[in-house]
């Protein structure tokens, strides 16, 4: 039950209450993300998602209950660095924003967005980055001060058709017995975009052990290392080519995918970086998150800040 609460709205009849994300009401998150999306996460994941001790700072968000202390909002960043040149900078990633169907339409998405933005610059965060879906995304433009730098695109290869795929019936078992033999020996991977110059996500050891929440491979394949996901698509996080013109990486890719059994092969990037180019020079582009910036005075130039999907909290 939350203690302490900020009223942030109230009517006639209903009486909201804002309380901090904390490690006492995370358990908050797995109820209302059942209630809003009819489906469950695995079991601490929303715990091990905001365990951002690294940076220095965790669990930054708020959490709107009604007046029977039922969590029916919530926004919330995931702090996280961003590299630019020698420069590394205290950001976060803007996720997880849920309203109850049943409570919306009543500014708590925008109380509770300007609620954490104070916070983080209390807390020194300097940027926020968000990758939003259509539901959010106007009012981040219009009422909340976003700005958007561009749409990342991306990339579908197809590798088997749908009666192969639920022939063979792939599996985990058998995508940890390919995968683990391609395992990197060193658990990391550079991020593409600052290999090229761009500013970045800052990937150390200590933020490659955080991103353990989800179930991704780090591999080594003859043209290239990857970090990648096998659930449903091969869906690729991040790419470190080993030769220049990636002339033999689909081939490589598109087998692996075959052997794991799975029917595509998805990545997303964003535009002006070299995957784009190897990519777009290869398969149609199709555009898909947009990404914003909420700046707080970071110095930096938002349109050399690129991504890979590795950088979404969702990979």
């Amino acid at each position: 039950m939350p203690t302490s609460p900020e009223i942030i709205n109230k009517t006639k009849d209903t009486d909201y209450s804002v309380v901090m994300l904390s490690k006492d009401n995370l358990s908050d998150l797995d109820l209302l993300h059942r209630e809003v999306y009819d489906t469950a996460r695995p079991n601490s994941y929303f715990v091990k998602k905001y365990d951002t001790a690294y940076t220095g700072v965790e669990n930054v968000g708020f959490i709107a209950y009604n007046k029977e202390n039922r969590p029916v909002a919530y926004y919330g960043v995931i702090p996280c660095f961003i590299q630019s040149g020698k420069d590394i900078i205290l950001a976060a990633q803007s996720a997880d924003t849920m309203t109850h169907p049943e409570h919306r339409n009543k500014g708590m998405f925008v109380r509770l967005s300007l609620l954490t933005f104070d916070l983080c610059r209390q807390l020194g965060v300097r940027l926020i980055f968000g990758f939003p879906n259509q539901n959010s995304y106007p009012t981040m433009i219009k009422h909340l001060g976003w700005t958007e730098t561009e749409k990342m695109s991306r990339f579908t290869i197809p590798t088997r058709t749908l009666w192969n795929w639920i022939s063979l019936k792939p599996s985990k078992v058998h995508h940890d017995r390919v995968l683990n033999k391609l395992a990197l020996r060193d658990p990391a991977i550079k991020n593409s975009t600052i290999e090229e110059g761009y500013a970045g996500v800052y990937r150390n050891e200590a933020y490659m052990h955080y991103k353990t929440y989800t179930n991704t491979y780090l591999i080594n394949i003859n043209s290239a290392s990857l970090w990648i996901k096998a659930e449903g698509d091969l869906t690729i996080g991040d790419i470190i080519l080993k030769e220049n013109n990636g002339k033999s990486f689909f081939e490589e890719i598109k087998a692996l995918a075959k052997k794991l059994n799975l029917m595509n092969i998805t990545f997303q990037v964003s535009g002006g970086c070299n995957l784009y180019g190897l990519f777009a020079r290869n398969y149609q582009p199709i555009q898909s998150f947009p990404v914003l910036f909420k700046d707080f005075d970071s110095g930096l130039q938002l349109n050399r800040i690129k991504f890979t999907f590795a950088d979404i909290d969702i990979f």
